[in-house]
């Protein structure tokens, strides 16, 4: 078990946990979550990090079909501008390794935003905390487990 799945446990949220052989050489970990496990590539979310120009991280849940549009995400946070984070910084401020970062159970509690287009379905899937390894639950949850809150922070790609 992960922190991501031992929360929803102890919080008794419904979830539905995905797992699927990860392949180290896959471009994209959504894009492999996505085509391993048959989902809507609308309904699977990636967790991205970013930082501020005040150096605070930024945790930002967008779909996989898409890309992080970090103009946006600095206006829903209030700040200047963002850029992604180091892989090092987003690996310590949650206690997982990219590819397997969990918008769940992070190490720090960050401001969390996830995409608008996710009010719209009745679940998504989030990383559970390892590559190959995906959770199913409903976008309000997720909001709620992440004091997060709906921002139009994603774009097509």
């Amino acid at each position: 078990m992960t922190p991501a799945i031992n929360l929803l446990k102890k919080r008794g949220i419904d979830h539905r946990v995905l797992s699927y052989a990860h392949d180290p050489h896959a471009a994209s970990y959504g894009g492999e979550a996505v085509e391993r496990l048959g989902l809507d590539a609308a309904e699977v979310f990636k967790t991205l990090l970013a930082s501020t120009e005040k150096h605070e991280l930024l945790v930002a849940i967008v779909p996989v079909s898409g890309v992080l549009d970090l103009k946006a995400l600095a206006d829903a946070a209030g700040c200047r501008r963002c850029e992604m984070a180091p892989v090092e910084a987003a690996q310590r401020a949650t206690g997982y390794l990219v590819g397997g970062i969990s918008p769940l159970a992070q190490k720090k509690r960050l401001r969390s935003f996830l995409d608008r287009s996710a009010q719209a379905l009745a679940q998504v899937h989030v990383s559970a905390g390892r590559r190959g390894l995906e959770v199913a639950l409903a976008p309000a949850d997720l909001l709620q487990l992440t004091a997060g809150q709906y921002a139009s922070i994603g774009k097509a790609r």
